[in-house]
C-alpha cells in the first residue's frame, strides 16, 4: 500500500466514521464551537425539567422566573384558579421548549461583533414580554436563516410556540399581562413609543403578534428545507436488497469479534452492548426514548409491577417464567402515541425470539456488560456534568457517552445519539464495533424492522 493511498483511507475513516461526513454534522460541529444559549437554573425544586449544558450562561433572575412560571403552567396537573390552557407539556417537551427559549434569548444577548453575531441586548433587559414584539421574531428568523443558510421546520415550530403563547383565552402571555411591565426599550428592535403602546393595550399586542406569527409560519413553511436526512448515515444498508439481513449480519459480526473478556472487559462489554442495541431495536420497533429508558431485571429476580412501570413511564426487559423467554413490557403511557388504538390502553409486550445467540447474551448481561461498566462508574459520575451536561444521578453515563445498567431501579440506557458537546459518538474498541457505532451516530441508527419494511419492503 502506497503512503498516499493509506492517507486516503485514513482521511475517509476520519470524515466518514469518526467525525461524520454529513452536512448536518459539519454544521453541528461548527455551531458547538461558539456556545451562546442561556440556561435557566431556577425552574423550581419540584421540576424535573433540565436546562442547559456546561458552558451556557445563566439567564437573568427575572427571565428565569418567568420561564419557570411558564413551565409550571404547562406541566402542572391542574392549572391555577382563573387560568386556562390547551394541551400539557410532558417532561421531554418541556425540556425542548426551555432549550429553544434559551437559544432565542442567548442569540439576543450575544455580542453583535462576536462569533455569534447576536443582537447585543443587555441581559438584564431580557424578558418573556419581548415575545409579543414582532420585530424581535423577525430579527431572530433572519438571524437563524443567516446562520444556517436557509429555513427549516424548526423556525416554523418556534412560530407555533409564539402563536400558542398569545392565543386568546388560553395563551400564557395573554393571561399574564403584568409581565408587560418588564419590557424596556431595545436599540434597533423596540423604542419607548412601542413599549408604551404594548403596555397600554396588552391584548391588542398579543393579537398583533399572533397574526404576525400565523403569517410568518406560512411563509417559512413554504421555503423550508430539510437539513438533516436521518437515513443518510445508513443509506448503504437501506439500499441493499435486504436491509434486515444486513443488520443481522452486522450483529453477527459484532458477536464473532468480541474481545477477550478477561483481558479487555470494557471493550467486550461495549461490543455486547452494541449487539443488544441493534437486536433490541430490530425486534421492538420502538422509539429511541423507550429503548433508552428500558429497565432490566436479571433472570431469577421478580419483575417490576406494571403499575410501578406506569408511574415511571418506562418499560422493562425481564425473564418470563410463563413463556420461558425474555420479554419486553412497556406500559402504553410510556409511548408518545399512548392514546392510539394500537394499544387499547394495554401495555406493549413482546417475547423476544431466541435467534443468533440472543438469549445467552441476555443471560450473561449482568456479568458481561453491567459489571465492567460499574468498574468505571465512579470516574464517570465525577465527569458526568462536565462531559454530558446531565444532572448527577445514581446512574452515571459511561465514558463513551452511552449509559449502562445495573440491577434494580437503574436501566439499560441504550442512547444512540451523539454525546452532547461532541460531533461523534464514542465507538467500541473492536474494529467492527467502530463501524456499527459509526452507523449508530444518530437516533435513526436503530432503524426498526417495521420502519424498514414500510419504506423498503420486507425480505425473508
Amino acid at each position: 500500500m502506497t503512503p498516499s493511498f493509506g492517507k486516503t483511507i485514513l482521511d475517509w475513516v476520519r470524515t466518514t466514521i469518526v467525525a461524520g461526513s454529513t452536512e448536518y454534522r459539519r454544521y453541528q460541529a461548527q455551531a458547538l464551537r461558539a456556545r451562546f444559549s442561556l440556561r435557566f437554573p431556577d425552574l423550581g425544586p419540584a421540576s424535573r425539567v433540565r436546562s442547559g449544558r456546561p458552558g451556557d450562561l445563566d439567564a437573568p433572575t427575572q427571565l428565569s422566573a418567568d420561564v419557570a412560571a411558564l413551565v409550571r403552567f404547562k406541566t402542572a396537573t391542574l392549572t391555577a384558579i382563573g387560568e386556562r390552557r390547551t394541551g400539557v407539556w410532558g417532561e421531554e417537551t418541556a425540556e425542548q421548549k426551555v432549550e429553544h427559549l434559551g437559544l432565542l434569548f442567548g442569540a439576543l444577548a450575544a455580542e453583535p461583533d462576536g462569533p455569534v453575531a447576536g443582537a447585543g441586548v443587555p441581559r438584564e433587559r431580557l424578558t418573556l414580554a419581548m415575545l409579543v414584539v414582532p420585530a424581535v421574531w423577525d430579527w431572530y428568523l433572519s438571524w437563524r436563516e443567516a446562520k444556517r443558510g436557509f429555513f427549516t421546520s424548526w423556525e416554523a415550530d418556534m412560530l407555533e410556540l409564539a402563536k400558542a403563547l398569545t392565543r386568546r383565552e388560553t395563551g400564557w402571555l395573554r393571561q399574564n399581562r403584568g409581565i408587560g411591565s418588564h419590557l424596556q426599550a431595545i436599540a434597533g428592535l423596540l423604542d419607548e413609543a412601542d413599549v408604551s403602546r404594548i403596555q397600554s393595550d396588552w391584548n391588542q399586542a398579543c393579537d398583533d403578534l399572533h397574526n404576525h406569527a400565523c403569517a410568518r409560519a406560512v411563509e417559512v413553511r413554504r421555503v423550508a428545507r430539510v437539513h438533516r436526512d436521518p437515513f443518510e448515515p445508513i443509506l448503504p444498508i437501506l439500499e441493499a436488497d435486504c436491509p434486515l439481513a444486513e443488520y443481522r449480519r452486522i450483529a453477527t459480526e459484532v458477536i464473532s469479534r468480541i474481545p477477550d473478556r478477561d483481558r479487555y472487559p470494557l471493550a467486550a462489554a461495549e461490543s455486547v452492548r452494541g449487539f443488544l442495541m441493534l437486536r433490541l431495536g430490530l425486534h421492538l420497533g420502538v422509539r429511541q426514548k423507550n429503548l433508552r429508558q428500558l429497565l432490566f431485571r436479571p433472570k431469577g429476580k421478580a419483575p417490576t409491577a406494571e403499575r410501578q412501570l406506569e408511574r415511571m413511564r418506562r418499560g422493562e426487559l425481564r425473564w418470563s417464567e410463563r413463556d420461558q423467554g425474555w420479554e419486553v413490557l412497556i406500559p402504553a403511557v410510556a409511548f408518545k402515541n399512548a392514546s392510539s388504538s394500537f394499544f387499547g390502553s394495554k401495555p406493549f409486550r413482546l417475547v423476544l425470539p431466541d435467534l443468533d445467540g440472543l438469549y445467552p447474551i441476555l443471560d450473561e448481561y449482568r456479568s458481561a456488560v453491567a459489571t465492567p461498566m460499574r468498574a468505571v462508574a465512579a470516574a464517570s459520575l465525577r465527569s458526568a456534568a462536565r462531559t454530558s451536561g446531565r444532572l448527577a444521578s445514581s446512574v452515571a453515563p459511561s465514558p463513551t457517552g452511552i449509559g449502562w445498567a445495573i440491577e434494580g431501579s437503574s436501566f439499560i440506557n441504550l442512547t444512540l445519539s451523539t454525546a452532547p458537546g461532541t460531533n461523534r459518538t464514542s465507538t467500541s474498541r473492536g474494529q467492527v464495533s467502530k463501524v456499527v457505532s459509526g452507523l449508530m451516530d444518530t437516533p435513526v441508527s436503530v432503524t426498526t424492522a417495521p420502519a424498514i419494511s414500510r419504506r423498503y419492503g420486507s425480505c425473508p
